[in-house]
């Protein structure tokens, strides 16, 4: 770049000896016009030469081409600038800090433009990913890698650009030699401040790698279930089921236990426990759980089971396991066939809601005989049954 700016402050100066009668000002603007029409006009045949070419030929090429148009732009700007800034004969100490702006404004342009590379490429890398379907593990681990990814990326162009272009200016890197060199104590104050910070940046980056939850889990964490939402360079947000959110920092992932619902497939295995009477032929309600299980559309065709898990003395327990494509759709299920069982059972089998049971003794009878007791069944309001 050097070497390109001398040349034409060398052509500039060369064309200046053979125009004596021209102001030194009015040079360096028609300079300065020439080098930005020049550089326009290249612009625009490069962006029509590309526009003509197939789609399908390099269309990050063009993509990257023009969506960088204007910053490079600025950059030629820039440049015309400090190619004509000597013919203006500055005093010395004011074109070494004009200098140094366009150095630092220049770093900053270059830093933005790698931003927007990267950040295309990402693009292109993640696009037509279905994040919105649960079930395409891969790309919901590939869109939580590339946006962690992105996310630390920018951080880095950014803080290297700023970092760069403040060392542009002498007093600036010497305060910072400085600072370094003597804030001792306030460096590991300031480093223990921090590291709840860098805590959770690197959780991020093994977040991206290790994958223990992705964007569109179903998780519980903190006893709360949700689904995760949003990941973030230093937590991660998780949409509850009564739609607040959660918000959890990246370090707790890795030292709290969680659960994962959908961790290796989005399928979910359902649960419903009843209580019923031991009356009840549990084959019938198997029937009925089948029927009504199969009518519905949230059934995922794969896990369908009802077992008697445990007996009470008053009842016994009887678990169905049905499964469904997500965590909604399992909810929903469950509160469905949940709502069928109980209308069917309280309709078609009544005496078998559950039922306490005891017994009662008759009084003695008038011959003075005692009769022994009788077993009755009353219900839970302490009515006979």
């Amino acid at each position: 770049m050097k070497a390109v700016r001398a040349q034409f402050r060398d052509l500039l100066e060369w064309l200046a000896k053979f125009t004596p009668w021209i102001p030194d000002w009015a040079f360096a603007v028609l300079g300065f016009v020439g080098i930005v029409a020049a550089g326009l006009a290249l612009q625009g045949l490069v962006t029509r030469w590309l526009k003509k070419r197939p789609p399908q030929w390099h269309p990050f090429l063009l993509h990257a081409w023009l969506r960088t148009r204007r910053l490079v732009r600025f950059m030629l700007i820039l440049f015309a600038l400090s190619v004509v800034l000597p013919l203006l004969h500055p005093p010395h100490d004011l074109r070494d800090d004009i200098r140094k702006i366009f150095l630092a404004l220049a770093i900053i342009q270059m830093g933005w433009i790698v931003g927007v590379l990267v950040n295309i490429a990402i693009d292109r890398y993640t696009f037509g990913l279905r994040v919105d379907n649960t079930d395409d593990l891969n790309a919901r681990r590939a869109a939580t890698q590339m946006r962690i990814l992105r996310q630390a990326i920018n951080a880095l162009i950014a803080t290297l650009t700023v970092g760069f272009a403040l060392m542009s200016f002498d007093s600036v890197r010497q305060f910072g030699i400085s600072l370094f060199a003597s804030a001792g104590v306030a460096g590991i104050v300031a480093g223990l401040a921090a590291r709840p910070l860098f805590e959770n940046l690197i959780a991020g980056l093994q977040l991206a790698f290790t994958q223990p939850l992705r964007l569109g889990d179903a998780v519980v964490i903190n006893n709360e279930f949700g689904t995760v939402e949003e990941i973030g360079n230093v937590y991660v947000v998780v949409r509850l089921w009564d739609l607040r959110r959660q918000i959890v920092p990246l370090s707790y992932l890795f030292t709290n236990p969680f659960v994962n619902w959908t961790r290796s497939s989005a399928t979910i295995v359902g649960s419903v426990m009843f209580f019923f009477d031991y009356t009840l032929d549990v084959d019938v309600l198997r029937v009925e759980a089948e029927r009504l299980v199969r009518e519905s559309n949230l059934w995922d065709g794969q896990v369908f089971k009802v077992q008697v898990v445990d007996l009470t003395e008053s009842s016994m327990k009887v678990r169905l396991l049905a499964s469904a494509a997500d965590a909604g759709k399992s909810s929903d299920l469950g509160a469905y066939v949940r709502e069928g069982l109980v209308a069917f059972v309280r309709k078609t089998h009544p005496l078998s809601l559950p039922r306490n049971r005891q017994e009662v003794i008759a009084p003695p009878t008038e011959g003075g005989e005692e009769p022994g007791p009788r077993e009755g069944m009353v219900s839970e309001a302490g009515k006979p049954g």
